[in-house]
């Protein structure tokens, strides 16, 4: 009885802190005093829109979709179901993002955020430096071909230079590039894997073993080749060293 008081008691003290604590939040619509409050209320809402769409920014302009569908892909080519789990893969995918964009980032920061932090560059110059890093990174990960469709589907004029390529234009360019990358390399990844089974298939097949699916001898199999040649190391190397 008494420690239900006890208890009892530092609740209700820590129940009176907490309200004592908590700031209060009052929302209103009032109207703008001037055109600098309309102003200030629009930077708001597009910097909310911004973070909204960030994580559709990632895989716009990052290395995280071709990572993210080659991982999907060695895993329907073991044929291990559900193991990584689609959130080992998703981590990894956006770590080896981090680290892959690292010097993009960096740019863009030196170039773009930090001067426009310390008010010697204003809001169009400070988007105009810090998109060009990664204009660069997607630009060399582009096809002509893959950009030419996209700057004729827009209507566009042939650009003479980069420069004359909008980023709208450049971005799908880019993500259909890195889906054909990430299947190329897909399709790489599946053939050995193939070939186990349709072995093993075969060898059943002809010991007359109808009854035992073929994916049960295989499965092991695939996984020991991927273990002994060291997979996991040679796929992440190479999904790294394609980008530069």
């Amino acid at each position: 009885m008494r420690i239900t008081l006890l208890v009892s008691f530092f609740l209700f003290q820590a129940g009176n802190a907490l309200a004592l604590t908590l700031p209060t939040v009052k929302l209103g619509l009032e109207p703008a005093k001037g055109p600098e409050q309309v102003a200030v209320v629009l930077q708001i809402l597009l910097l909310l829109t911004i973070l909204s769409v960030a994580p559709a920014l990632l895989l716009m302009v990052t290395s995280f979709t071709r990572l993210a569908v080659v991982f999907s892909l060695l895993r329907h080519a073991l044929g291990t179901q559900q193991t990584p789990p689609t959130q080992v893969l998703i981590a990894l995918a956006l770590f080896l993002t981090f680290f892959i964009m690292a010097p993009v980032f960096k740019e863009a920061y030196e170039k773009g955020l930090s001067p426009y932090l310390a008010g010697e560059i204003d809001e169009a110059e400070f988007f105009r430096d810090a998109i060009k890093p990664f204009r660069e990174f997607m630009f060399r990960n582009t096809r002509e071909k893959d950009l030419a469709l996209m700057v004729r589907l827009a209507g566009d004029q042939r650009p003479e230079t980069k420069e004359d390529v909008r980023t709208l234009t450049l971005i799908p360019a880019f993500m259909i590039s890195e889906l054909r990358s990430a299947f190329e390399i897909g399709f790489l990844l599946y053939i050995p894997f193939l070939i186990i089974d349709m072995v093993v298939a075969s060898v059943l097949l002809s010991m007359g073993m109808m009854m035992l699916p073929p994916i049960m001898v295989s499965l092991p199999m695939k996984i020991l080749l991927f273990v002994l040649v060291d997979g996991w190391n040679l796929l992440i190397g190479s999904l790294v060293r394609s980008f530069y």
